[in-house]
């Protein structure tokens, strides 16, 4: 029997835990957080809960994978709800778009809200998006890759045109799509992997493809009953999880990783698997000369954007509030520049894209006629350097009530019905999580090959491997559960 430790129980740990324990392994889980689930964060305040993190289901077969695979399915544990309307979109000219749940309903919703021949032209570029589904997700996605997977793909012509890892998201789609507004609405899905889509590789086509075909899904309660479930799964297998406990260090011994340093003490294992900010692994957590490497290597990269968020416990909410609303800035490129610093230093956009979460759930809020409400605009990361501070005195309440104000002019005015308004900056996630700078996703997939090369998930150090948003193959929840299954295969394999 395998002594494991997984250090963070974010869902990336808690998978990759559930996955390990069915193995027969003896898995420990040390979480610094009181809580479990990471960035898949939830807070309760006067009858509320609010999802800090996550608000959206995709792909929801893989969650349904993991609990199949180790116990009673799924359907015994949670409700998953499909959303009808997928997300409500306006646009800077004043359009709005009710994006069906349907893939096959979208191309007729496009020609009614944005004009005859848009949904042919959303059609077109889905297909594509599919092609480049069907070529990555089985070597990439699915797998470990290392630089030799790089190579093998490039020796298949067919999968090389289909990727076309020379161009951007942004470039691919401009090869379908010719109204300005379903360019808008690509670019969104840049920011699914906290990227530019003028940077990021045409590869990320396939996040809308798997959006749509799978459909977007809530979870009755919150998404942040999915970190419960999972706890509740690991532990009923016989893992154990120990929260409000740091790791200080993750030990070597002979060359290869022999246990963690938490609470004081040395707790001895043969495997370590760090469900953390790969950063924060390679700089801070493993005093290893190729773990120093790494870090150099990460280093070199571009941190993904973060979030600035408001918690709005709602009184009489607009009775045609969707789901999921999406309120797009005038000037999307502008967004960019300002989150990723291009024209200068990083800072807050002044007129930001707004996305509201605003779930029609009973489970949620305190009575009837209130809505427990997520907001969220892209932010640069907090940093006290050249960036962006975002714990400068009234800062964050300023830049809050800029974003209210923003809402209102966009016809989402909500400000006399607040009972409570809770502020999350990039400075309180780095907090929260212990990501530098509170990026959300690590390093953003900003370059020809960089959604290919992300920190892979065994590490240059034996016996220490990555699973997580910042590792292969990258952040959201399916990814972040496909990761959890390769680190528990290469395991598996390993003996």
């Amino acid at each position: 029997m395998t002594r494991i430790i997984v250090v963070g129980a974010g869902v990336g740990g808690l998978a990759v835990a559930i996955r390990l324990q069915a193995q027969g392994h003896q898995v420990l889980v040390l979480e610094q957080a009181e809580e479990v689930g990471g960035k898949l964060g939830v807070l309760h305040h006067d009858g509320f809960t609010f999802d800090t993190g996550p608000s959206l289901v995709t792909m929801p077969h893989i969650l349904e994978e993991l609990f199949a695979d180790t116990g009673a399915p799924l359907s015994e544990v949670l409700t998953l709800q499909r959303l009808p309307v997928a997300a409500r979109y306006r646009f800077p000219d004043g359009t709005e778009l009710d994006m069906p749940g349907e893939l096959d309903d979208i191309p007729a919703a496009l020609d009614d809200a944005l004009g005859p021949g848009t949904g042919d032209q959303w059609s077109s570029f889905l297909r594509r998006a599919e092609r480049i589904w069907d070529a990555t997700h089985g070597p990439f996605l699915e797998s470990p890759v290392t630089s030799a997977d790089m190579i093998r793909m490039a020796l298949r012509p067919a999968d090389l045109l289909r990727v076309a890892p020379w161009r951007t998201l942004r470039g691919v789609g401009h090869r379908y799509l010719r109204d300005p507004r379903l360019v808008m609405l690509l670019d969104r899905y840049a920011t699914y992997t906290g990227s530019d889509p003028r940077r990021a590789p045409a590869a990320l086509a396939s996040v809308p493809w798997t959006e749509q075909a799978w459909g977007s899904w809530y979870v009755r309660g919150g998404l942040g009953t999915i970190a419960t479930a999972l706890r509740n799964r690991f532990e009923d297998l016989g893992g154990r999880v120990e929260t409000g406990t740091e790791v200080a260090e993750i030990t070597t011994s002979a060359g290869r990783v022999d246990g963690v340093v938490a609470g004081m003490k040395h707790r001895s294992a043969d495997l370590v698997v760090a469900n953390a900010d790969a950063h924060e692994v390679y700089d801070r957590l493993v005093l290893d000369h190729r773990a120093l490497r790494e870090g150099s290597r990460i280093r070199r990269t571009t941190p993904s954007l973060s979030g600035f968020v408001m918690l709005l416990a709602v009184d009489d909410p607009p009775a045609d509030q969707p789901h999921h609303q999406v309120l797009f800035a005038e000037d999307y490129d502008a967004e960019f520049d300002a989150v990723f610093g291009r024209g200068g230093s990083h800072r807050p956009v002044e007129r930001p894209t707004v996305y509201i979460s605003a779930p029609d759930d009973p489970a949620v809020v305190p009575g009837p006629r209130t809505g427990a409400w997520f907001v969220l605009v892209n932010a640069p990361p907090h940093d006290t350097g050249l960036g962006t501070d975002w714990d400068a005195p009234g800062l964050a309440n300023s830049y809050a009530d800029q974003v209210m104000a923003v809402m209102a002019e966009r016809g989402v005015d909500v400000a006399d019905r607040i009972r409570h308004r809770i502020i999350l900056t990039p400075a309180d996630l780095e907090r929260r999580t212990m990501t530098p700078g509170g990026s959300i996703y690590g390093t953003a997939s900003n370059g020809p090959r960089a959604a290919f090369l992300r920190p892979a998930n065994t590490s240059p150090v034996p016996g220490l491997y990555l699973v997580g948003g910042s590792s292969h193959p990258g952040g959201g929840l399916p990814l972040v559960m496909l990761s959890a299954r390769i680190v528990a295969d290469l395991i598996g394999r390993s003996g």
